[in-house]
């Protein structure tokens, strides 16, 4: 048997929880009502002979894994998730049992695991469109298949994910960590690997004006991760808070915007015009030729377009609720939104490498940073003020947060 936080809910507690959570936000993850809660299960064991169990070492919280919790995610994406889920998605560990099929790695490897569950590790052929492309993460059939629905280890029923001591993955899901990579370094692998995968899909030449709205976690790696990338590009970090706003710095942006004036900061930093409509807000012509939006709410989304240059990229990196766009800089300026979601191959140096390859690599000579942006680790009995830091990140100047067994 193991210790295991587990996630669960119904539309009765549901409508319970957002009746009372004005008055007792604990009520999500403390007392009967809770979505997560610590339980004993049998350890697990491995679906198949092509997949490895894995004991955990370092497990990240993700603002993903809040969101859960807190239930704050759209119903969209309900039909690709199953309960009750062990969570966790951001883990590494050693390899302490391997199927017949397992090639290419030994017990006692230690590895970080590329948690979503495409057409490889469902035992679907042939394997989706999208799977073919090398994003594995933007599976089309995360219903279907051998595994119940889920897009990755975490939210997945039948595929515990790292906030317990034991895991199980599919051998497409594993990297081997190079030697010299801890093991906490491990386990940010995967946020690294979106904000790496973030940058590839919408890659700013040296002379461009970078805009990252949003200095958290993932503002953070973004800005981290265009510096390692050896990248020359203007970056300017909208962010509110002081501590982030440190973080920011550090890893390398060369303006912040404090006081969330983004029409200003266009002005001034890409010579952008300025221009007032009889309603509504500004309009910039010129301003930033790429901007990360790491919020992702109606309000970023529509201010980043109006502070976006003709024919710039908005990558839409933060996960938000339902938006309301003013479509008129889109087709004022012929932009570009990109969605951005996870990882997967791509062309680095003139080779096909994985995202989480490519951030190991970048981690190796660029640790630093990394390593400062883990302030806080908790067993897994600790949930509760886990959570509670995350909450209070203002006071407790939280960056990254885990699990550690």
């Amino acid at each position: 048997m193991m210790e295991a936080l587990q996630f669960s809910f119904s539309v009765p507690r549901f409508i319970a929880l957002k009746a009372i959570s004005p008055l007792n936000k604990k009520a999500y993850y403390d007392g009967k009502l809770a979505t997560v809660k610590l339980v004993d299960v049998p350890e697990p064991k491995l679906p198949d002979e092509s997949w490895v169990k894995i004991q955990v070492k370092y497990c990240g919280f993700c603002g993903s894994d809040m969101n859960l919790i807190f239930l704050k995610d759209s119903p969209s994406a309900s039909p690709f998730t199953s309960m009750p889920c062990i969570m966790g998605h951001e883990y590494c560990g050693e390899i302490v049992e391997k199927g017949a099929d397992v090639t290419g790695f030994d017990l006692g490897d230690v590895v970080a695991v590329a948690p979503h569950l495409g057409c490889e590790a469902r035992k679907i052929s042939p394997i989706c469109p999208i799977c073919r492309t090398g994003r594995p993460a933007n599976c089309q059939n995360m219903a279907k298949g051998a595994l119940a629905p889920g897009m990755f280890n975490g939210i997945c029923r039948d595929v515990p994910g790292g906030f317990a001591s034991h895991a199980v993955a599919h051998q497409s899901q594993l990297f081997k960590l190079p030697e010299g990579l801890s093991p906490r370094l491990g386990a940010l692998t995967e946020p690294v690997a979106v904000a790496v995968q973030a940058v590839l899909d919408n890659p700013p030449g040296n002379k461009d004006k970078v805009l990252v709205i949003g200095g958290g976690v993932i503002g953070q790696m973004i800005v981290w991760a265009l510096r390692a990338m050896g990248l020359e590009c203007d970056i300017t970090v909208s962010e509110p808070f002081p501590f982030a706003q440190d973080m920011v710095k550090r890893a390398g942006a060369d303006h912040i915007i404090k006081d969330g004036n983004l029409f200003a900061a266009a002005a001034r930093i890409t010579d952008a015009e300025r221009y007032s409509p009889v309603m509504g807000d500004d309009i910039c012509m010129g301003g930033f030729t790429k901007i990360f939006d790491c919020v992702g709410t109606g309000a970023t989304i529509n201010i980043a377009m109006r502070c976006l240059a003709g024919r710039g990229v908005l990558s839409v990196v933060g996960i938000g609720d339902d938006v309301k766009l003013d479509l008129t800089p889109l087709w004022l300026k012929i932009q570009t939104i990109k969605g951005v979601f996870a990882y997967g191959y791509n062309m680095v140096n003139g080779r096909r490498e994985h995202a989480f390859t490519t951030s190991m690599r970048l981690a190796l000579d660029h640790s630093e940073f990394l390593e400062s942006m883990i302030t806080h680790t908790f067993s897994l009995g600790q949930y509760k003020e886990l959570i509670q830091t995350n909450l209070d990140k203002g006071k407790t100047r939280a960056v990254k947060t885990m699990f550690a067994f």
